[in-house]
């Protein structure tokens, strides 16, 4: 069971003169202490004797939520009691709908139960065909940073520390002429069927390439994504080099070649945490083709569609409605249930799904951080942290899946995806949000 406790820290306060110095109005015998109370939980926690709602009474209260408007005609919804696993809604919860990014939860689990959750994406470079020349080789970590640290990926390995290791292995004086990227450990289209044309490159998505750097964004931080990341990164290796006018194009490493330097990612837990958060596609997409790669089969969108299916299958839940062309759900022809994200996000909160608890830390925080930043239960009654989902939008779909925890302190998974809305986004959202918040202000009994 997820626990979600926090509590204010108290400290002593230093009086500084007005300059900011330790003058004689800054002395020991003039400081005061301020009376400081009882430390107050800052994040809603969990009652372990908390009554789950009433079905009935849950029913009746989100009922006029669940036909607004926004919503009406296309919404399907499942809510489960954590603790024990009973259905509390189930609003068409095996109803096949185009999931947008909340599909990423599969994603999510099928790398954290394929992979080993402390594994790390390796970057290597090695020695090129001919005296000047390095490859980098990409091992399918696209948060390999340009800057140090990384602006959108804590924890991530950068370009520097990998150029710094180059140039410590190459013979002194060595001048860098050319630089190879060779992205062959992905394969088949950088696109996936069902995306649009405007996808990638966009300031969301990206063609799916082995080689990246800062999520193949064209700027450290900002969203506008480039539409070739591989020749990005070896420019971007180039420069580090201190080669900035260097050759750079797409080859390919030579049999046995001299490995000059290796970088590693953030864990791959962390990975599968900020990809979650930031709702970030490429790194979705690249955390697919590694379970497809551990299963032996091609890292494609192909590949990592039956790899992901195929893992989440293995780890318990139903996939029998489960259709997917890519990892991320940018894919139109996305088909999933709400049954199986409450599924995932209830095995990931009870520990029933082995390792898959980053699930659940990945969530973003409605009010705080990630895509629900900006969104979620504006009532100050309501203990801060009691609504965490992945969002979901294309045009025309908009979902929201994640957890709630009650006004009595009892942990709710749910899912609700609306597809065929025309509103244009923020009255879906809204409307989404306000169920969430019902379910977090609900005692329902």
């Amino acid at each position: 069971m997820l626990v979600l406790i926090a509590a204010l820290t108290t400290g002593a306060v230093l009086f500084l003169g007005r300059d900011g110095g330790t003058g004689p109005d800054a002395a020991g015998t003039s400081a005061r202490l301020p009376a400081v109370g009882e430390p107050a939980p800052v994040l809603a926690s969990l009652s372990s004797d908390a009554s789950a709602p009433d079905p009935d009474a849950l029913a009746a209260t989100l009922a006029p939520l669940l036909a607004a408007p926004p919503l009406a005609g296309g919404l399907s919804a499942e809510v489960v009691d954590v603790a024990s696993g009973d259905v509390l809604l189930d609003d068409g919860a095996d109803r096949q709908v185009t999931p947008a990014s909340t599909a990423k939860l599969l994603t999510a689990v099928a790398a954290l139960t394929a992979l080993d959750p402390d594994d790390r994406l390796e970057t290597t470079v090695v020695a090129g065909p001919a005296a000047g020349e390095v490859v980098l080789l990409g091992g399918g970590d696209p948060t390999l940073s340009t800057t140090a640290p990384s602006l959108t990926y804590p924890g991530a390995a950068t370009v520097a520390d990998l150029a710094a290791q180059v140039q410590a292995a190459l013979p002194p004086g060595t001048a860098v002429s050319r630089v190879l990227v060779d992205n062959s450990l992905f394969e088949g289209p950088l696109t996936a069927e069902g995306w649009g044309r405007e996808d990638a490159p966009s300031s969301y998505a990206s063609p799916v390439t082995a080689t990246a750097v800062d999520g193949a964004r064209l700027v450290p931080g900002e969203n506008a994504r480039s539409g070739s990341p591989g020749t990005d990164a070896g420019r971007a290796l180039a420069t580090a080099l201190g080669a900035p006018g260097a050759v750079v194009e797409l080859g390919q490493a030579p049999d046995g070649a001299q490995t000059l330097a290796t970088v590693r990612s953030a864990p791959v837990a962390r990975l599968v945490e900020q990809a979650l958060s930031q709702s970030d596609n490429l790194l979705a997409e690249s955390l697919a083709r590694h379970v497809a790669l551990a299963r032996g089969l091609p890292a494609s969108f192909d590949g990592a569609a039956e790899a992901v299916t195929a893992a989440v299958a293995d780890a318990g839940p139903d996939v029998s409605g489960v259709e997917l062309y890519d990892g991320s759900g940018l894919s139109r022809l996305d088909r999933v249930t709400p049954r199986v994200l409450t599924d995932l996000v209830a095995g990931a909160a009870d520990g029933s799904l082995e390792g898959a608890s980053p699930v659940v830390s990945g969530l973003a925080v409605a009010g705080y951080d990630g895509t629900l930043a900006d969104r979620g239960d504006a009532d100050p009654a309501t203990a801060p942290g009691t609504v965490r989902a992945k969002t979901g939008t294309l045009l025309g779909v908009h979902g929201l899946a994640g957890t709630a925890v009650t006004a009595d302190g009892r942990l709710l998974a749910y899912a609700l995806v609306a597809n065929g809305t025309t509103g244009g986004g923020l009255p879906e959202e809204a409307a989404l949000d306000a169920v969430a918040a019902a379910l977090a202000s609900c005692g329902c009994r």
